[in-house]
């Protein structure tokens, strides 16, 4: 499966430079360089240098995600000020993580940034 298959492309543009964006006046997203990984059960599901940090959560870019690891989830939640969250279960090696992986398809303005990045928890460990 591929990243678009997934539909994690649509709109996930965010203007690449270092720095600070204003998602709204007290949550700023930075656009990190350290090279980050997402691992679960010995495997990187995601590895990027432009993750964007929201509410301490690292978001990877579409093209970071490692799509052989991803199966969609019916499972939605809604953000307040980001949306309506979809998420992922995560499965390797035959192990299934559930919704261990979310992103925002279409989130609200104050959040346009992270259209289709990817977050993790549920045991998944973030490192750079």
């Amino acid at each position: 499966m591929t990243v678009h298959e997934l539909g994690l492309l649509r709109g996930a543009g965010f203007a690449r430079g270092a720095g600070t964006t204003n998602v709204r006046k007290d949550i700023s997203a930075t656009l990190r360089r350290t090279v980050m990984k997402a691992i679960w059960n010995g495997a990187v599901l995601a590895e990027s240098d432009a993750t964007i940090v929201i509410e301490g959560n690292h978001y990877f870019p579409a093209a970071a995600i490692r799509s052989e690891h991803f199966k969609p989830s019916a499972t939605h939640t809604v953000c307040g000020w980001k949306g309506t969250a979809s998420y992922y279960t995560i499965e390797v090696d035959g192990k299934q993580n559930p919704d261990a992986a979310w992103y925002y398809p279409e989130p609200k303005d104050a959040a346009k940034e992270i259209t289709g990045y990817v977050a993790f928890w549920k045991g998944v460990k973030v490192e750079g």
